[in-house]
């Protein structure tokens, strides 16, 4: 059946699916820049949705993504469904983009985190004092 819309998760609801699935895939879609020092799940792997230095939309993001899910044996199979694909950027909103196009490309069991890495901005313009994967203290690395 086909996926009619993308799943959003909490980072909390993304950490504990990464936990009970091996398989499941944790993008990270932000910029090199922002992957490299702003920090980065645990786990997670990259691939920019937009990117230096020209700062447009990756035109081979979906067939990048899908030579990531292949290159792990099959993408669905019968017995466990579908590879989960869980994009996260740095507030929820690339990530849901990202997440649309890949539903149109064909992809199934596609989601996004809703709060991203760094969240919402407070009233002091700051992250990760509201929300997102940061803020929750799950785990991240830098380099």
């Amino acid at each position: 059946m086909k996926q009619d819309h993308l799943g959003g998760l909490s980072p909390k609801a993304t950490w504990e699916m990464m936990q009970k699935d091996p398989r499941a895939l944790l993008i990270d879609i932000r910029s090199s820049m922002e992957f490299l020092f702003v920090g980065h799940p645990v786990g997670a792997v990259h691939i920019a949705w937009i990117d230096e230095p020209d700062w447009v939309v990756n035109p081979h993001f979906a067939s990048e993504i899908r030579q990531l899910v292949l290159g792990g044996a099959s993408a669905c199979d019968s017995g466990n469904g579908c590879v989960p694909i869980v994009l996260i950027c740095r507030s929820g909103k690339r990530s849901k983009e990202a997440g649309n196009l890949l539903l149109k490309e064909g992809m199934q069991n596609v989601y996004h985190v809703d709060e991203g890495f760094e969240g919402d901005l407070n009233d002091r313009h700051q992250r990760s004092s509201i929300n997102g994967w940061r803020f929750h203290g799950l785990p991240w690395e830098q380099c």
